[in-house]
């Protein structure tokens, strides 16, 4: 265990979340008593002085290094956390002997600080710069940020995305859980008595949704999302009439894309492809996460590898010509001769695009909460097996153009979402980079309002249990419809 003290109750986050990334899975108490059961073995005690900053680092009751550095508070707080991110960092790499490829950065979009500087009008050799001496990252990483960002920024501008806004529908059911899901996912074969109710009160909030803009000149809706859970869990009829309800509900002259997650393959038949095709869904998922059948089993996937390759091609039948395909990197019991047997794999199916996962487990998910129960798992080095499907995007064709991190991810690396030339996810990039406001539907949506003048950013959720959202389903609407009215029309009725 590692107890972490502080002068002063600020930044534990950021300590937190540094110090979880050299010694991942370790327990981080702030408190000075010891735990029952618990060893401390070591104390980090930072002294957040006006003057000057010190960290000591003690192991076993003794003191082994201490950093101290002149506090710079002429700066804003921003730079005086960063001082001390760094101090920090300097000292855990000294102890234990390991770099973490994206340095000091600890939030879920390091893309967003490139795609930034770009808008400042910066150089690739200044941003490149800026990733190194501010943040400690690796050339390969801040050279894989600013890429993307640049990438991400052509793309921004081709869409009018500040006039513009996003919807994301949420089917919260899937066929079963998987081990590392922490996802709002309900089983369908618990829940299916549910489903209808469910979908009646989502058309009522789509019914909403369809006019909460209508009064501000110019706002047009640039980008459609099917997400879940798996959303052709739903049957045939419920997934039509989800369907014609949307086509019918939603403007389409301004929208660039329409993604539905067919995610599942257990959940995909000719038929639902069949639909998406014909109410002109553009983009889909379908995601295998492995192609080994021994980890398929493991991770609580109840399909074989034959039914994702069966699926895949019934989507290239059908006309299907933007498809997208998820692996996850560093699940158990896999290394890179099993990723390497996934990629092969690939190959002969040859997606347009590809989301590539490490494995983040969070508190929600079954690998975490039972881990007693799956203590015997091994976990290969994820390093290794993310670069060999980067070797894979670019022998492919696939260039990076989004990326994002979460906490707890195996070696503190990242997700990268890869794609042939104009077959990237306008969505992905939209809610990743924070440029468009986001208005979400369905159990566990939680909406994202964006103000870009201000920099400021809103969140409006919905309660996550599918029940509640039911019963509760005007409540829902009430409260995005009191949030618009407040903050886009000055407290005038929309519309």
């Amino acid at each position: 265990m590692i107890q972490l003290k502080r002068t002063r109750d600020e930044f534990e986050y950021e300590f937190r979340a540094l110090i979880m990334a050299f010694f991942h899975g370790e327990k981080i108490t702030t408190k000075d008593e010891e735990i029952e059961g618990e060893t401390v073995h070591l104390t980090i005690e930072a002294d957040l002085g006006e003057e000057e900053i010190g960290i000591s680092f003690i192991q076993n009751e003794i003191p082994i290094l201490t950093l101290t550095e002149k506090a710079d508070l002429i700066g804003e707080r921003a730079e005086y956390k960063n001082q001390l991110k760094i101090l920090l960092y300097q000292g855990l790499k000294e102890i234990t002997k390991k770099e973490l490829p994206w340095g000091t950065l600890t939030g879920v979009r390091p893309t967003k600080q490139a795609l930034a500087r770009l808008e400042e009008g910066l150089s690739k050799e200044e941003i490149l710069d800026y990733f190194e001496s501010r943040f400690l990252c690796s050339e390969e990483k801040s050279s894989l940020s600013y890429d993307i960002a640049k990438r991400e920024l052509d793309i921004l501008h081709e869409i009018d995305y500040k006039n513009g806004y996003s919807i994301y529908i949420g089917i919260p059911f899937c066929p079963t859980r998987c081990l590392y899901c922490s996802f709002t996912a309900y089983s369908v074969s618990a829940y299916k008595n549910y489903v209808d109710s469910y979908l009646e009160a989502l058309f009522k909030e789509i019914e909403y949704a369809k006019d909460c803009f209508a009064g501000l000149k110019g706002k047009k809706l640039t980008s459609i999302y099917i997400g879940g859970g798996t959303p052709t869990t739903l049957d045939e009829d419920q997934l039509e009439r989800l369907l014609i309800k949307i086509r019918d509900t939603f403007d389409f002259s301004h929208v660039k894309e329409y993604t539905v997650e067919a995610g599942r393959p257990d959940s995909i038949t000719y038929e639902k492809l069949r639909l998406l095709k014909e109410y002109e869904v553009s983009r889909i998922s379908i995601n295998p996460q492995t192609m080994n059948q021994q980890t398929l089993d493991i991770i609580g996937r109840h399909h074989t590898v034959e039914e994702i390759v069966e699926a895949f091609k019934m989507a290239r039948e059908i006309g299907h010509d933007n498809i997208n395909m998820d692996l996850i990197i560093g699940l158990p019991g896999e290394d890179t001769k099993e990723v390497e047997h996934t990629i092969e794999q690939m190959k002969k199916l040859k997606p347009d695009s590809l989301t590539v996962h490490t494995l983040a487990i969070k508190r929600a998910a079954y690998l975490n909460m039972y881990k007693e129960k799956y203590q015997d798992l091994t976990f290969g080095d994820a390093s290794k097996m993310l670069h060999l499907t980067s070797e894979y995007a670019k022998e492919a064709g696939l260039v990076p153009y989004y990326l994002y991190r979460q906490k707890n991810m195996s070696d503190n690396l990242e997700n990268v979402g890869y794609s042939q030339p104009g077959k990237e996810c306008i969505y992905n990039i939209l809610i990743m980079e924070e440029k468009q406001t986001i208005v979400a539907l369905g159990a566990g949506a939680s909406s994202k309002f964006v103000f870009l003048e201000e920099g400021r950013i809103e969140r409006v959720e919905n309660v996550k249990d599918v029940k509640e959202y039911v019963t509760r389903i005007d409540e829902m609407i009430d409260r995005k419809r009191s949030f618009i009215k407040r903050e886009y029309y000055g407290g005038r009725d929309q519309g």
